[in-house]
Order: structure tokens, then C-alpha cells, then sequence
């Protein structure tokens, strides 16, 4: 009953926010089809889609729940999913790279990409062909890329990282404030 390929980006096709995972988890976006999907960062993320009016209907974490993106897409770095869930660089490169590039530019009314975690972070650099020294990871932390463009950084909204309190839910919050 898992979807067990490259999960492909969902939502709007034509976005003024694009939001740039990690990776599928196992038994969330490999199951299910749909990004975030499945899994606890599913949870935080959509419910917060939901409050700031990128999405609506009711997540149920199911592809079939009806939910909708609004001026919404979301991605990942990395299409399929990782061993032990931890992406290695040269993996990364060669899984992202090609897609991610085609994924952006194909987008012409994109103002603005939320990364989720630095190896989001940095794909999406690398795929805009950003000098990563240029544009430093910080949770919260804003820039403005080349073509106007603004990049929003967060944790990954990860059960690890809510659980041991990296992120919290005010946290993750305070950057959808910036964004909207």
C-alpha cells in the first residue's frame, strides 16, 4: 500500500510561496503520495498552513482528505527516501539538483521559498545557484535572492525537533508571521 517512488511536489501550480522539505518520510510521504503527509510534521505544518490561509479544508493525514493549498506548493530536496532517513551530501546533489532547479523555475509568480532545516536550505541554494556564504541558515532568518525573490528559513518542523523543544509551535508561528 506504499507509494514507494519519487514524491512529486503538491498544491498550487502557480504559488506565490513555495515550501522546501527534506526528504519523504517513510511512513509519511512514501505511503502516502503527498508531502508531509503521514507524519507528525504533517501535524504542524498543514494546521499552520490552515491558520495563515494557505490552505483549507480539514487535514486529516490523508491524500484523500479533501485539503486544499492556497497560493501553496510544497516539495522536497530529496525525492525518494533516504536510508535511515539521513540524506548524504552526494545524494542530495544528485537527487535534488535536476528536479528542484526545473521545480523553481517553472514557477514564475513565486515571491517568496520557506526552507525547512539547512539541507533544504542549501538545495535550494544550490539549485538557484546561490553562494551559500551569501545566504546563512538561521531559524527565522529572511533574505532576498537574486530576482526578488525572499527566502525564509526555519527548523524542521520534525517531531524531533518539537520534542526536544528546538521548535515550538510559537516559533514555527513567528515565521509564517514574516512570510504573510
Amino acid at each position: 500500500d506504499f507509494f514507494n517512488a519519487p514524491v512529486p511536489p503538491w498544491g498550487d501550480p502557480d504559488p506565490a510561496l513555495l515550501i522546501v522539505g527534506l526528504a519523504p518520510g517513510l511512513k509519511g510521504a512514501n505511503r502516502t503520495g503527498r508531502p508531509f503527509t503521514g507524519d507528525y510534521a504533517g501535524d504542524l505544518l498543514y494546521s499552520t498552513l490552515i491558520r495563515y490561509g494557505f490552505a483549507k479544508g480539514e487535514f486529516k493525514a490523508d491524500p484523500n482528505d479533501g485539503l486544499q493549498l492556497v497560493r501553496c506548493r510544497i516539495t522536497n530536496a530529496v525525492k525518494c527516501v533516504p536510508p535511515e532517513n539521513k540524506p548524504t551530501p552526494a545524494e542530495t546533489k544528485t537527487c535534488m539538483r535536476h528536479f528542484l532547479e526545473h521545480e523553481i523555475a517553472a514557477l514564475p509568480g513565486l515571491k517568496a521559498i520557506l526552507v525547512l532545516g539547512q539541507i533544504a536550505h542549501v538545495a535550494v541554494l544550490d539549485a538557484l545557484k546561490v553562494r551559500r556564504a551569501s545566504v546563512p541558515f538561521g531559524h527565522n532568518a529572511a533574505h532576498v535572492l537574486p530576482g526578488g525573490v525572499k527566502l525564509f528559513s526555519s527548523y524542521h518542523c520534525s517531531r524531533y525537533n518539537t520534542n526536544t523543544g528546538r521548535l515550538t509551535e510559537a516559533m514555527f508561528h513567528a515565521v509564517f508571521d514574516r512570510i504573510a
